[in-house]
């Protein structure tokens, strides 16, 4: 059965009542922030553990009797087929599948969306009715006035990624009802499309430059959290991707001045450092959220820590 992951956004009295979730798609931090809230909703509801598991492939559960319920998080689509969901239908458990859309991922879908006890739900950038569906609902929970000028812009101007229109939904709340004016909000969306990602081009330069660029241009929490998902987007394109002309053919058109630069890049990773730039892109996202009052400190690591890796 299929769900719309911006009703789960908007909804709050959304309720989680199934045991099996594939969350696909292509946008990776809509993929992610749909995860997260089915997990926060379980954890409200009751006590549950999450455990990560490569497959579900040969899986076999525990008998948690008399344990708190688990999730079970994969990123690895292998061995999801009906024998092996029917195998841990019974199980108390629930199971949820994040994966970007390939090949293997198309029967997968088609499995899950026929089925009612199971959900299937696509992440796509926002388009525009879902930008005037969340910003409505934003601005109705935080009690915000805006000039219809002002809306129609934002609709208009806002990033299509939920990771980057969020960010810039929490930077109106932060100037206050007396400070939302064209000219401010304006100028913050100037700001908020002044070349973060650029950062990450620099990579090839030497330490002290890097740092320099970054104290430019990085100078909020917000900044941070922003630029992160660039750097998990970028790196993600290196990671999943072994063949170099499949890797090419997903660098975004806008980036055709870097293309040599990113190219330069993948041919750096072998399997190895893949792994080891998987394990810091999740380190650093779970430091975060548990340490945001040091993101400046950890977001120049985590930028210095990918350089690392890609000359090592």
């Amino acid at each position: 059965m299929k769900l719309d992951p911006v009703a789960i956004l908007l909804n709050k009295n959304f309720i989680p009542n199934k045991k099996f979730y594939f969350i696909g798609g292509n946008e990776t931090t809509l993929m992610e922030k749909t995860y997260a809230i089915i997990v926060e909703k379980f954890q409200k509801k009751e006590k549950v553990v999450v455990e990560h598991i490569d497959t579900i492939e040969g899986f076999v559960g525990g008998d948690n009797l008399f344990e708190n319920k688990k999730i079970y998080y994969s990123k690895n689509c292998k061995g999801i087929n009906k024998l092996n969901l029917e195998k841990i239908r019974n199980t108390n458990d629930v199971f949820i599948f994040v994966q970007e859309n390939s090949q293997k991922t198309k029967n997968i879908k088609n499995i899950f969306a026929k089925d009612e006890e199971l959900y299937l739900i696509d992440c796509y950038e926002l388009n525009r009715d879902s930008k005037i569906k969340i910003l409505n609902e934003f601005l109705k929970s935080n009690k915000i006035d805006l000039e219809k000028d002002i809306y129609w812009l934002l609709i208009e101007k806002l990033e299509n990624k939920y990771i980057f229109f969020e960010n810039t939904l929490n930077k109106i709340i932060s100037l206050g009802q007396a400070d939302i004016n064209l000219k401010n909000i304006r100028k913050l969306l100037t700001n908020d499309s002044s070349g973060k990602e650029k950062v990450f081009f620099y990579l090839n330069r030497k330490n002290h430059e890097i740092t320099d660029v970054y104290r430019e241009k990085i100078t909020s929490t917000s900044d941070v959290a922003d630029l992160y998902y660039y750097c998990r987007y970028f790196c993600q394109l290196i990671i999943d991707f072994n063949n170099e002309l499949d890797y090419v053919k997903k660098i975004p058109v806008y980036l055709f001045k870097e293309k040599k630069y990113l190219i330069d890049i993948y041919r750096k990773f072998d399997e190895k450092k893949k792994k080891r730039l998987l394990r810091l892109l999740h380190s650093t996202e779970r430091i975060l959220r548990n340490e945001s009052h040091l993101s400046l400190i950890i977001g120049l690591r985590f930028l210095l820590n990918i350089k690392r890796i890609t000359i090592s």
